[in-house]
């Protein structure tokens, strides 16, 4: 009878355990921000036209914030919206850990960036070059040999550098800046010959620039990036929502009116247009959306 006894203990023992756990596991996504009334979007500083704080307000606005309210306009309507200014280096860490709820950044979606969060369907596809002065005669990346290169901390640029520097035996020396408009400002100050990164978000820095004549985008295409929206790992119930949201968004039309909107209409500060008509590969993708990595495309 004794042992009768202990076998009861031992297994409300083990029922209280598990119940402990169950209470203790993180909640979906989409379960905490309802349970908060509140959605925290990560978004950047200086990312245009991607995302990006406009005016003394610091207003966070751009392609993918449009596209993320839309989508939570979809999914939950009454959740209300808050902005976390995020770096290219904070963004995985912040998202993972749960901090931000979902990234509306211009971020890469690559194999090892997957093994912390998910990304959901592809939204924009970069393609990285070089902004040098409009006078510069550089025009290719084997010029920049033994020259100052800027780029920005935590980006793809830094090691697509490397790659492209050890597959043609050239050096190229590169400094970082914190984000974006301090890496414009080497090249801007003379500091740096070429300043690489994403073409759009070189687009957008030129456009806000105190010349924006004064530059042009040039040189090989180092890679074809797929950009996507970003949330907590191991989510699948959320990933189906905003993937579903941005699917619909695609088929009605409404991501080509926003693609339109910030990348060939004139947009704030300067009120001046970026003219980068959409791709053939982001007009496949609309049609067809996927969320494959970096490792997939074929640069």
């Amino acid at each position: 009878m004794k042992l009768v006894w202990t076998s009861l203990a031992l297994a409300g023992m083990l029922t209280a355990t598990v119940a402990a756990q169950a209470q203790q596991a993180p909640a979906g996504t989409m379960e905490k921000i309802q349970s908060a009334g509140k959605i925290v979007l990560g978004v950047r500083e200086s990312s245009a036209p991607m995302a990006y704080a406009i005016g003394a307000e610091r207003k966070y606005a751009g392609y993918h914030v449009e596209l993320c309210e839309k989508v939570m306009a979809r999914i939950a309507p009454k959740v209300k919206l808050e902005y976390m200014a995020l770096t290219a280096q904070n963004t995985m860490p912040l998202v993972e850990n749960g901090t931000v709820d979902m990234g509306c950044g211009p971020t890469t979606n690559n194999l090892t960036r997957q093994k912390q969060v998910s990304f959901a369907v592809t939204t924009y596809v970069s393609q990285v070059r070089m902004a040098v002065r409009a006078d510069s005669g550089i025009t290719s990346f084997k010029q920049l040999d033994n020259k100052n290169i800027a780029a920005s901390a935590g980006t793809t640029a830094v090691q697509l550098l490397r790659k492209y520097g050890k597959d043609n035996n050239v050096n190229l020396p590169t400094a970082l800046g914190k984000d974006h408009y301090e890496s414009f400002l080497m090249l801007e100050s003379g500091r740096a010959d070429a300043f690489v990164l994403d073409d759009n978000l070189l687009a957008g820095v030129i456009a806000s620039s105190k010349n924006p004549d004064g530059y042009k985008i040039v040189g090989e295409v180092l890679g074809s990036e797929p950009i996507a929206l970003l949330f907590r790992k191991d989510d699948p119930t959320f990933k189906k929502a905003v993937d579903g949201a941005l699917t619909e968004l695609m088929k009605s039309g409404e991501v080509a009116k926003v693609y339109d909107k910030w990348f060939m209409q004139p947009i704030p500060p300067t009120n001046k247009p970026l003219n980068l008509p959409m791709s053939d590969m982001l007009k496949q993708l609309l049609q067809a959306p996927n969320d494959k990595p970096l490792e997939a495309y074929a640069n």
